[in-house]
């Protein structure tokens, strides 16, 4: 499937992910973290950037921004380009440092923002680089240290993060340590590192759940929000580029539902689109047939593809539905 533009206009927040080629590292010793570092800041300040929350790892980065006057594609070539160029000459390598694209996952501000912020300077920790909730407060290669003044990056925003927290400095740098520490053993959280329909609408039931009430749910796999947050995004991207911005396509969006209720029901979809006649897959098929043809608009034949079925036998589970009403 071809992946969709980027979605950004000054002022919009993303979750940035970017990864080593081929999962190789990206950084060697404290002196490429340094200049890491070093190159975000200034790009930061240079393009008007706000970095309110980062993580660097060895094999990758995270970082949540609001993008600048330049916008998100600028900063982020030339903090890659100009990180490979340093990168290449001081180990004396030749060829791509980073994975081709970066990942950026435009965030809704008000539903993610602190959830973020705590997820991504809690890397460190999850990925075993420090061992403690004291050792993160001293790690110089994330944000966190930054808020707890334990470090100072005058290109990060502090304030942005800290005011949800109260209005004095201590007191704020508390509550926020205690909250990011009540935050620790939530995992990985797949939901805050990409969009899509089950994440958007808070979960495969609640998917359901709107279906049934025939409600249209919008996703996009490059926004992360609620279903209100994603039609919203994407309004203002057809007005500004006339609608030649492309979405994600109904196949996708359909997949992802099937994945999901195949996983619930405990078949693996593998098994479903071979064919199998077991009884869990005949229900599955039974209700997606009509999800995917009357409520998101698919060719029988696309449905088919998806349910492991022929043609044919999905329009006679539409028919059989009409008998049943």
């Amino acid at each position: 499937m071809p992946r969709g533009a980027r979605l950004d206009t000054p002022g919009t927040l993303h979750h940035v992910m970017v990864r080593g080629i081929n999962g190789r590292e990206i950084v060697i010793d404290d002196d490429d973290r340094s200049f890491f570092v070093s190159r975000l800041g200034q790009l930061a300040k240079a393009s008007e950037t706000s970095i309110y929350a980062w993580a660097l790892m060895s094999n990758h980065a995270h970082i949540l921004l609001k993008s600048g006057v330049s916008g998100l594609p600028g900063f982020m070539r030339k903090l890659l380009t100009g990180y490979a160029v340093y990168y290449n000459r001081r180990h004396r390598f030749q060829g791509h440092v980073f994975q081709n694209r970066y990942k950026s996952i435009v965030c809704e501000e008000d539903r993610y923002f602190l959830k973020l912020v705590s997820y991504i300077h809690l890397n460190p920790l999850r990925a075993g680089l420090v061992a403690s909730m004291d050792e993160l407060e001293r790690y110089p290669w994330s944000g966190h240290a930054v808020l707890m003044k334990a470090h100072r990056q005058d290109w990060q925003d502090c304030d942005a993060v800290l005011k949800y927290f109260g209005d004095t400095g201590y007191v704020c740098r508390k509550e926020y340590r205690d909250f990011v520490n009540s935050e620790r053993d939530l995992g990985k959280q797949p939901e805050l590192t990409g969009g899509g329909l089950v994440r958007s609408s808070g979960g495969w039931s609640s998917v359901r759940s709107q279906r049934k009430r025939g409600e249209k749910s919008f996703s996009d796999e490059r926004i992360l929000g609620s279903s209100e947050f994603v039609r919203e995004i994407l309004d203002e991207v057809e007005e500004t580029s006339n609608g030649q911005l492309p979405v994600v396509p109904l196949e996708a969006e359909a997949k992802e539902l099937l994945i999901q209720a195949c996983e619930d029901a405990g078949v693996p979809i593998k098994v479903l689109q071979a064919g199998s006649r077991v009884k869990a897959c005949a229900a599955i098929r039974k209700e997606f047939a009509v999800v995917f043809v009357r409520k998101q608009g698919l060719s029988y034949a696309a449905a088919a593809r998806l349910l492991g079925v022929s043609s044919s036998a999905v329009k006679q589970i539409l028919l059989r539905d009409d008998l049943c009403k």
